[in-house]
């Protein structure tokens, strides 16, 4: 490769002299104790590996029994949900097995996966335990919220109280919180296990070292995406059983995927921490030994010289690795809740007998993700080959030809599951408008990948013009990666477009109505798409952890000093990583930006359901409304500063010491001295987390103390939903800024890397040229965009949509008629022709049409007051509105008001009880 070693002029890598230093790193000990540590999962992890098979067959038959047992009080659906995710563990495990069978090649590289892990495992149990703390105080916080709120009438009437309720949500908060967590350490143990195996293989052949890190890949693929629908379909079960839903009298299973948003919430928690921290560690290693080694020393990447070069390849597994599986569990985790919602809401509407096909519709899909995904995963194989890269087919190729399989797979078992469970006889052709939109995902998640292919792969014109413009200078390029990644975000955008409203309008036109005749399939088809969207997930996870595994890998290689030859093919890999890990984010992006339109919609339901008021429309004219759209639109600029500025102090703190050790210590250079890598590793670790706890507690504290502040304005100026409404155009904005924003850091840090990688094929100049100098630059610009902040953005656009879900009721500030105070009003017997009829009483606590009857209302009023200027005792019973049907045609002058044994109007046998007001007076 390079012949004078970027300056250290040292020979080849054949020639160096072998005076690499033992790499076993020192005990790590961290400032928190982590309940993580003292749970020992990787002891856990160790245990079911060395289990046999007769221990497992027995442990398969009872999860199989647990699964009958609880699918006969369920669904059968949930037999099938259940089956599926247990094979595919089943599958994980055979797969870690095969992994873990390969050897691990000379001591010397044994020495320095050793190190890497301890130093992933160590900052992993920090981490997690700082994060599992604040989990636990604002599960309190939410307890405490939850016992003192409102509860929908649905709920009320099925027996479901406050502090049930509220234990619901917070057991639902933690679970996923753990899931999440357990996601995150599934896809760093892999990772920091089949690095060392990948470097090994390389010495024999190309696509060996490409088969095992896909594999690896695959297995916390499918033990992510198994879990997030194992973990929704569990507490589903288990909530529909404990609460006797659809019995007599008890909650409705369309009303009950609500009670899941805690869930969302928990996993939503810790992927954005998880992926703040990892982000902020991996990039200010990257960043500090980039800033020092390549630039200032001239020494090449992942050189053993640079004492920041185990900080970095730790970065790899704790950033890309474990936050990755985190942000896509939650990914999924929140399409799943929020389109449960909706599908139950749709069902409910439509009066179909039975709905849970529609409510557990999303689940199914993400069953057969993990079947296709595991075809797509088991159809690299490893063919026989020389082992020089140029002879070998292009891995690239290969990885797309598994995502092709599986995408085929997925159209057909996609049709397959909208036939089976979205068939009703109220609208024979619905299933196949579904099966439509989820063909529609399909499409847009392949677009998607493709778009960011484009831009970030260095085979294509954008990233060639960037790097052409780093032989003028540091300046221009960066001037044109910043242009580069403003026009990324055009393409996208008006594919996701396309995608939302042709899917809608696919909805609308299912056939499927209300009881009024309103097609009311439109949001569900919506959610349909990005089901489809989502329906190759675990093949997408297991291309993007295929990307640090391939990094690591080289920098075993690299460190261990061997052959070119085997670079090389660790270069080839890395290369493709690099591509396949900005692919992942486009397609990640565009998952956010449909989940999020879906969160967004079911936030609106659940408005609507616990003020007994319909919230379609939010209006940005009112000036609250609009204030609230800015302050989305800042919170999104303002934690990308903080996660770039969270990643340049720490960077700094790195850069400062990696220079005190080359001046300390001159011998490094000459390979005289051993750098102190444990020291770098201990400074990234204690910055990073203490840098993610302020853009973390931003994005979670704002959309609260907002709602908050702005339901007290609307409880001062009479407007009781105004605090919902600022929130919800507050999560508007931030979902439209957040999009955009993120598409940009993510496009245009990936083109800034590959145009390094280009350079350094021996293109313009080639490693140690002005020209890679200056791409240097740019890619360390693009580092903390790429790898910090813009994946952090896909996390937080989705967690403001579930933690306006967790926090819905709080936001509103349900008030009574001002001439009754204490009068609940509910609806009763709402038949089919009065669903139609404006509100006949302006300012009540509960209001269900759309506009008032002025001759209505005032009759209302007046006798209402008049009841209770009397007294109560002469106003007992119930309060029973009646229209003539003449009114219900949309007659003013013929409407009239009873009161229990009061005389007028038509008789009550006759007449329609539209709704029951139901006098509740408080005796303060």
């Amino acid at each position: 490769m390079d012949d004078d070693m970027e300056g250290g002029n040292l020979g080849p890598y054949q020639d160096r002299p072998r005076t690499f230093p033992s790499m076993k790193s020192k005990a790590y000990a961290p400032w928190i104790c982590s309940p993580f540590h003292a749970l020992g999962m990787h002891k856990i992890f160790r245990v079911l590996m060395r289990i046999n098979s007769r221990i497992l067959l027995v442990l398969l038959l009872v999860c199989f029994g647990a699964i009958f047992y609880i699918g006969a009080s369920t669904s059968p659906i949930i037999v099938f949900v259940f089956s599926v995710c247990i094979i595919s563990f089943f599958v994980s495990i055979y797969l870690t097995k095969w992994v873990l069978a390969k050897d691990e090649g000379p001591p010397e590289m044994s020495e320095i996966s050793d190190a890497i892990r301890d130093g992933a495992e160590g900052f992993f149990r920090t981490q997690y335990g700082t994060i599992s703390k604040m989990a636990l105080l604002l599960g309190l916080f939410i307890l405490g919220i939850y016992l003192f709120r409102n509860i929908t009438p649905q709920q009320e009437a099925s027996g479901l109280g406050r502090v049930t309720s509220a234990y619901i949500t917070v057991a639902a908060f933690l679970f996923g919180a753990l899931c999440s967590g357990v996601a995150g350490y599934v896809g760093m143990w892999v990772s920091v296990r089949a690095n060392v195996r990948v470097s090994s293989a390389a010495r024999r052949s190309a696509r060996e070292a490409l088969q095992i890190a896909v594999r690896a890949g695959g297995f916390s693929a499918l033990v992510v995406v198994g879990m997030a629908v194992m973990g929704v379909a569990i507490l589903y079960a288990i909530l529909y059983v404990l609460l006797g839903v659809d019995s007599t009298g008890t909650m409705k299973s369309t009303d009950l995927p609500l009670l899941l948003v805690g869930y969302g919430f928990g996993a939503s928690f810790v992927a954005l921490f998880a992926q703040l921290g990892g982000g902020i560690y991996t990039k200010a290693a990257d960043v500090g030994a980039d800033l020092v080694g390549k630039v200032e020393q001239g020494i090449p990447e992942d050189d053993p010289r640079n004492p920041a070069v185990i900080a970095d390849l730790v970065g790899d597994n704790v950033g890309d690795c474990a936050a990755r599986g985190a942000d896509l569990f939650e990914s999924i985790a929140a399409e799943i809740i929020s389109a449960m919602i909706l599908g139950g809401t749709m069902a409910q509407r439509c009066k179909i007998e039975d709905p849970s096909g529609f409510i557990l519709f999303p689940l199914v899909v993400h069953s057969f993700d993990l079947v296709v995904s595991s075809v797509g995963i088991f159809s690299i194989r490893n063919k026989r080959d020389s082992g020089v890269i140029g002879t070998i087919e292009d891995p690239m190729r290969t990885l797309e030809k598994g995502y092709s399989v599986t995408i085929f797979l997925a159209i057909l078992t996609f049709g397959l599951s909208t036939w089976w469970l979205l068939y009703t006889e109220q609208a024979p052709s619905a299933w196949l408008h579904f099966a439509l939109c989820g063909l529609v995902g399909i499409v847009t998640a392949y677009v998607f990948v493709w778009i960011s292919k484009y831009y970030t792969d260095y085979k294509y014109e954008p990233v060639r013009t960037l790097a052409l413009a780093s032989s003028t200078g540091h300046g221009t390029n960066i001037i044109a990666g910043v242009s580069l990644g403003l026009e990324s975000t055009a393409l996208p955008v008006l594919v996701i477009s396309l995608a939302i409203v042709s899917a809608f309008w696919l909805g609308r036109t299912s056939g499927l109505t209300d009881e009024a005749g309103n097609p009311t399939g439109g949001l569900f088809g919506t959610a349909v798409a990005t089901m489809g969207m989502l329906s190759t997930a675990a093949y997408v996870l297991t291309m993007d952890m295929f990307g640090p595994i391939a990094d690591n890998a080289g920098g075993i290689v690299e460190m261990s000093q061997q052959p070119e030859s085997v670079r090389e093919i660790t270069d080839v890999l890395d290369a493709v990583g690099n591509t396949t890990k900005a692919t992942t984010k486009g397609f990640a992006i565009g998952s956010a930006a449909l989940a999020s339109f879906l969160l967004f919609s079911a936030y609106m339901d659940e408005v609507a359901a616990f003020a007994q008021e319909p919230f379609k429309q939010v209006d940005i004219a009112i000036p609250e409304v609009f204030v609230g759209g800015l302050l989305g639109s800042m919170l999104i600029f303002l934690f990308s500063g903080w996660a770039c500025a969270a990643v340049g102090r720490t960077a700094q703190e790195v850069v400062n010491e990696v220079r005190r050790q080359f001046i300390e210590r001159p011998g490094i250079m000459e390979y005289k001295e051993k750098p102190d890598y444990g020291r770098c590793v201990s400074i990234v670790a204690s910055a990073s987390l203490r840098e993610m706890i302020k853009p973390g507690a931003l994005a979670i504290i704002s959309p609260t103390v907002v709602g908050l502040l702005f339901r007290i304005l609307g409880y001062y100026t009479g407007h009781p939903l105004l605090g919902a409404k600022v929130v919800a155009s507050m999560l508007m904005f931030a979902t439209v800024s957040g999009i955009l924003m993120a598409l940009f850091l993510n496009t245009a840090g990936g083109a800034w890397d590959n145009a390094k990688k280009y350079i350094e094929t021996g293109a313009l100049g080639g490693k140690g040229s002005d020209t890679h100098k200056a791409a240097v630059t740019g890619d360390t610009v693009g580092d903390p965009f790429k790898d910090t902040a813009g994946p952090s953005l896909h996390v937080l656009i989705k967690m403001l949509a579930t933690i306006t879900l967790v926090m819905a009721p709080i936001f509103l500030w349900l008030r009574n008629y001002n001439a009754a105070p204490g009068l609940d009003i509910e609806p009763r017997f709402m038949s089919k022709e009065s669903q139609g009829l404006p509100p006949i009483v302006k300012g009540l606590s509960w209001t269900f049409f759309d506009s008032s009857c002025p001759k209505l209302e005032s009759i209302v009023r007046k006798r209402l007051e008049k009841v209770f200027k009397d007294g109560v005792d002469q106003a007992a019973g119930l309060l029973r509105i009646h229209f003539h049907d003449c009114f219900v045609q949309g007659s003013d002058s013929d409407g009239s008001v009873l009161l229990d044994g009061s005389a007028g109007g038509p008789s009550e046998k006759t007449a329609i009880p539209n709704l029951t007001l139901r006098k509740e007076i408080q005796n303060n």
